[in-house]
């Protein structure tokens, strides 16, 4: 951690004494540390004591006349790697969640664009309602950590999840993300897209697959992991993005069409891992069809999506395109056909032949076939192995 430079945020908890602690870890380590705090971490916590550790004045007023800059929030996020908010209160959570600033604290998170760690320390009952929840699930789907809170017994006299994790716990965390951060994909945008596609048929039912997205969910970490800048388009899934992901959640093909082609432009490379659906209802009603006759048949008229690969695959100019190819018979002879019609420079192939494989398992037994009809077979391995497989055949192919 030598030379790195970490933004410690302190909210208005019991917990923001053990800032200090967490100070000394990270200058021990080599890092510089300034700190911006709530006007309320300072009840539990002195300024001076706060100064002395980081050797740097505290940030606690957006119009401190000690400040060195008029927009000291600014500045501040321009000189951080990081920003680690502990311990972070419900209150603040709420306020970044929800685009809150009024104070030195929640207006520093919405200007600081790289990576925030928040420990979360409250009562257990706090912790588990549903508004803090809510917001909890806001933040991780915008790509910050949240550093789990511990159980045991808390400063109220509760026993339960709230106990902030020990700055030794916190500083490891961060420690690890800093320093085995692989740069190998730094400045490249990579887009990747997960999951299924939902086609209505009426409000409450639709046409759909079973794709969890846990692969490309996999993929768009691994390749945050290598220094890329990720967006990650999904269907609907109960997976979550990691940090540093850009998520962008759709239901339909339609829309999944919409958001890849929108950043399609700008992007280095893709990975469409989604299971898009092929076929759409032509018509969706707006109300629950309603079953007349037990002994009636209904028919769906159904029409073709668009091929978002092949628009991809005609559009395309120094971008590298990798696909997908879920097969039952013929797998590697159809997946080069896929490769080849649409324009791809990779193909990852699964089939629902091999044990394991496929939708809603933890592993995954993949092919990878390039434009040169290479084909390189892999044994199988954890959905997180698999991706960075996947993510080493991409970085050959685009010349990294």
């Amino acid at each position: 951690m030598e030379g790195r430079k970490i933004i410690l945020g302190i909210s208005g908890g019991i917990a923001a004494y053990k800032a200090a602690f967490l100070i000394r870890l990270f200058k021990k380590a080599g890092a510089s540390v300034r700190v911006v705090g709530t006007t309320n971490a300072f009840e539990f916590i002195t300024r001076v004591t706060l100064e002395s550790l980081s050797e740097n004045k505290v940030y606690d007023q957006v119009f401190g006349t000690q400040n060195d800059y008029t927009t000291e929030h600014v500045a501040l996020t321009d000189w951080g790697d990081v920003l680690v908010v502990a311990p972070a209160t419900a209150n603040i959570l709420g306020k970044f969640a929800n685009g809150i600033a009024d104070d030195a604290l929640s207006t520093t998170l919405l200007a600081f664009n790289k990576q925030v760690f928040v420990a979360p320390a409250m009562n257990c009952k706090m912790y588990e309602h549903f508004a803090v929840q809510h917001n909890l699930g806001i933040l991780k789907n915008h790509g910050v950590r949240i550093i789990e809170p511990a159980e045991g017994f808390l400063a109220c006299g509760y026993e339960g999840r709230g106990r902030m994790e020990e700055p030794e716990g916190i500083f490891r965390i961060v420690r690890d993300y800093l320093s085995v951060k692989n740069e190998s994909m730094h400045g490249k945008h990579i887009l990747v897209s997960a999951g299924p596609t939902h086609e209505a048929i009426d409000p409450v039912r639709y046409i759909g697959n079973h794709s969890s997205g846990q692969m490309g969910y996999a993929l768009a970490e691994e390749l945050a992991g290598r220094g890329a800048r990720v967006t990650l388009v999904s269907g609907p899934s109960e997976q979550i993005a990691q940090a540093g992901i850009q998520l962008i959640k759709v239901r339909t093909a339609q829309e999944m069409f919409d958001a890849c082609m929108e950043h399609f432009k700008l992007a280095d490379a893709v990975v469409m891992a989604a299971a898009v659906a092929d076929y759409t209802p032509e018509k969706s009603h707006d109300h629950k069809i309603k079953k007349e006759d037990k002994k009636a048949s209904m028919t769906i008229k159904l029409i073709p999506t668009k091929d978002i690969l092949a628009t991809m695959g005609r559009k395309k100019k120094a971008q590298v395109l990798a696909g997908f190819a879920l097969e039952t018979d013929n797998e590697e002879a159809n997946a080069i056909k896929k490769l080849q019609a649409k324009n791809l420079d990779l193909i990852v192939l699964n089939s629902l032949n091999d044990p394991g494989a496929g939708f809603s398992h933890d592993t995954n037994k993949i092919t990878i076939i390039d434009n040169k009809k290479q084909i390189f077979r892999y044994p199988l391995k954890s959905k997180k192995e698999a991706a960075a497989d996947i993510a080493d055949a991409l970085e050959k192919t685009m010349g990294l």
